[in-house]
């Protein structure tokens, strides 16, 4: 016999402690009542009868004090959960990975295959074992475990209810890796997968996922594969015409059977497009909407199947995009005169622009709030607390030193990954005279001539506020003349206030988003789609959390509110065709063996029923006054 609760140390210490008080009010003497009675003789003759049977008075104490001693050592050994060895050494330890990916939303069966997967989960929770512990564990873009390894079926079941699908994809690597850490070092482990098998290899950045000595069993859930989606989204603003705007997304049939869809967007709840398509099965449409107007803050696409009957999942029916906020950046410009850069700067008219000739600088910018500063052919003593482009800058007091004239400086290499100078052409632009930049460490050569030898065009940043730096002065070439002039001081100052330059439209469930907020903020706080709201930590100037799920958020940090959108954008989630048993280390996952409902056979809840018949039996006999 085998103690899996307390040790019998403790059991001891506990029976003998208890057992002593229960002995001590045992032994101590009976204070009898003085009663006035009528006749002493009559009383007399009855003190002689006790007289005589005072043995048997006292052997039905010791009974009684017998039969307390009996109650408190069938409870104490009741806490020990004693088992059989043999019991013990085949009792199996069960890790049920329930997936609640986006997937597991889907209706093919009633009432969704999540409902559907906790009823299994449940038929394996009934059928364990006497000896059997498991451990429940929730999988999507994490792997949650939802409560300890136990063998309380009541509070497994509790766990399996507490499983909530999420618009994520399942992680199936890391879940295995967490089940089989779990698992390492104990005889007779076993893995069980509750699925609709859309999981993917069992192979991450890391490598291939070893079970050990694991068994891995496969529980399929679904049958349809019924489906339509927008597995892409994205939606920006057009730098010169911020009123107007252009969508870019995908369309993806996952069925069998072509489907024939209505495609709506909406602009800040108004329906902005309404097409109908036809698609293949299998097909994977790409649409592109330009010129689009209408909306000024919130965007949503809308898919449903032509003829009125839902598909199989909703949540992929619907994605969520926010346009960047149309706000009017400030910039100071510091120029002696030029006429192509203030027609440059008049093509945004969400820019307020104000020019000041160099003298007149110091005093402007002590004013600060300045979203920018454009220095043109100067260059100050000491740099701005501001984001700042410097055209032909002078000296060495700028954030880059001046290097040799250049004759004839050319354009010989363009990194055009930057946002400053994207969608930019400037290898064929003339230029009769520059000097060439002496970058620092860690800044970005954005252009250069001979080869790549003499920069032209440096971005960076010094001290928190980025610059850029072009080498010559723009009206000794024809830049001016090309649609890339404006459009790379308005790159420059986009990318100076993060507008369109690294502006994410949505993000994507299942990844670890980082939004930026206010400096010198710890914590911050964000409403769910739903409703709900939770606190997220705030590291480095940027709110992390988990994306779990799609739609409209509202983050807010001290201060500051923003709002962002996500959606799912999944192709691989899309597709809900049930998959079969998935195949692990070389081998295939089996069906699970013997889980089987019954009577859980434990030792501690017959000591329990003892104890209930005992004291019903010390009950009876105290009534007919036996034992005492």
């Amino acid at each position: 016999m085998i103690f899996s609760g307390l040790p019998l140390a403790e059991l001891l210490a506990i029976f003998g402690a208890v057992g002593v008080g229960v002995v001590v009010l045992y032994i101590l003497k009976l204070r009898r009542r003085v009663v006035v009675v009528p006749f002493s003789p009559l009383w007399e003759r009855i003190l002689r009868d006790k007289e005589a049977t005072s043995l048997f008075s006292k052997l039905k104490r010791v009974l009684s004090l017998l039969l307390q001693l009996a109650l408190l050592a069938l409870l104490v050994l009741a806490l020990g959960d004693p088992r059989a060895a043999e019991s013990l050494v085949q009792g199996r330890t069960v890790v049920v990975l329930v997936d609640a990916s986006a997937s597991m939303q889907a209706v093919d069966v009633s009432p969704s295959r999540l409902e559907v997967a906790r009823g299994e989960a449940k038929k394996i929770v009934r059928g364990l074992g006497g000896a059997d512990r498991m451990l429940v564990a929730q999988m999507d873009a994490m792997v949650t475990p939802l409560g300890p390894v136990t063998a309380d079926t009541s509070a497994l079941e509790r766990e399996v209810d507490a499983v909530r699908a999420t618009d994520t994809r399942a992680d199936f690597p890391r879940a295995l890796r967490f089940a089989s850490d779990v698992l390492r070092g104990v005889p007779r482990g076993e893995i069980v997968v509750v699925s609709d098998g859309a999981l993917g290899e069992a192979s991450d950045a890391t490598g291939p996922v070893h079970l050990g000595d694991a068994r891995l069993s496969f529980v399929k859930v679904g049958s349809g594969r019924r489906n339509v989606g927008v597995t892409q989204f994205a939606v920006r603003r057009y730098p010169l015409d911020k009123n107007r705007y252009e969508v870019m997304l995908e369309l993806t049939n996952t069925g069998d059977a072509a489907e024939d869809v209505e495609l709506q967007l909406l602009g800040d709840g108004a329906l902005v497009d309404l097409t109908k398509l036809r698609l293949q099965p299998g097909e994977r449409l790409p649409r592109f909407y330009p010129q689009l107007s209408g909306a000024s803050r919130t965007l949503e696409a809308n898919l449903a199947l032509a003829d009125g009957v839902r598909d199989d999942l909703a949540v992929d029916d619907h994605a969520y995009a926010l346009l960047p906020e149309r706000r009017r950046a400030r910039v100071l410009v510091v120029t002696a005169g030029n006429a192509y850069l203030d027609a440059a700067l008049l093509l945004d008219e969400y820019l307020d622009v104000t020019d000041v000739v160099p003298a007149a600088y110091s005093k402007a910018i002590a004013t600060g709030g300045w979203d920018a500063v454009v220095f043109d052919g100067v260059t100050p003593a000491e740099m701005p607390r501001a984001h700042a482009l410097y055209l032909d800058p002078r000296g060495d007091t700028g954030p880059v030193k001046v290097g040799p004239a250049l004759v004839q400086p050319g354009f010989d290499k363009v990194d055009r990954r930057h946002p400053a100078v994207r969608f930019l052409a400037l290898d064929d632009v003339n230029v009769s005279a520059g000097h060439r930049l002496v970058p620092q460490a860690g800044d970005k050569v954005l252009g250069a001539s001979d080869g790549g030898a003499s920069p032209l065009l440096v971005a960076g940043d010094r001290g928190g506020y980025r610059f850029v730096a072009l080498g010559f002065d723009v009206r000794d070439s024809d830049l001016p003349l090309r649609m890339a002039w404006p459009l790379f001081v308005v790159d420059c100052i986009n990318w100076f206030t993060d507008e369109d330059a690294q502006y994410l439209s949505t993000f994507r469930t299942g990844e670890v988003w980082r939004i930026p907020v206010a400096g010198g903020v710890a914590q911050a706080s964000v409403k769910l789609p739903d409703g709900t709201t939770q606190s997220v930590p705030v590291h480095e100037g940027r709110a992390v959390m988990l994306g779990e799920h799609a739609g409209f958020y509202e983050l807010t940090a001290g201060e500051q509110a923003t709002s962002f959108a996500a959606s799912l954008l999944d192709a691989s989630e899309s597709a809900i065709a049930p998959q079969d048993a998935p195949s692990v280390d070389g081998k295939a996952a089996g069906a699970p063996e013997g889980f089987r409902m019954g009577v859980r056979r434990e030792i501690w809840i017959y000591l329990l029923l003892a104890v209930v018949l005992l004291t019903a039996l010390e009950w009876a006999t105290y009534h007919r006054r036996l034992t005492v």
